[in-house]
């Protein structure tokens, strides 16, 4: 299974992605606003991270930014998890540097089998 970063600000929507992918095994690393989410990554290099973008200290797109800045997450597939679904925000999310981009409300298969694809792929590559 993954360790998987959880960058959710609102304690409703981290409790389920915690209830639903730990309950499949992975080992869940939870940040509650940008600041959290950077210095997670940075210190427990996890292998996917799930990031909203509407957080406190810094927004997911700032995280984006900096983590692709990086040499020691560059390289972490990030998938953006957010109610932001204009499509100028889709867009800015995937030129950044997110693997995919997924907007609330979501479908939990969705996200699990688009999830399970990223890690196949980070597996054999």
């Amino acid at each position: 299974m993954a360790r998987i970063l959880v960058a959710e600000d609102d304690s409703q929507s981290r409790k389920l992605l915690v209830f639903r992918l730990g309950s499949l095994g992975h080992e869940l690393i939870l940040a509650e606003d940008g600041g959290e989410a950077m210095q997670a990554a940075i210190e427990k290099r996890p292998d996917v991270i799930l990031l909203d973008v509407m957080m406190p200290v810094m927004n997911g797109f700032q995280v984006l930014r900096k983590l692709k800045s990086q040499k020691e997450t560059k390289d972490i597939p990030v998938i953006m998890l957010t109610a932001k679904v204009q499509e100028k925000d889709v867009v800015s999310g995937l030129e950044i540097g997110a693997i995919d981009y997924i907007t609330k409300p979501f479908s939990f298969a969705e996200l699990n089998a688009r999830l399970n694809r990223i890690l196949a792929l980070r597996s054999s590559g």
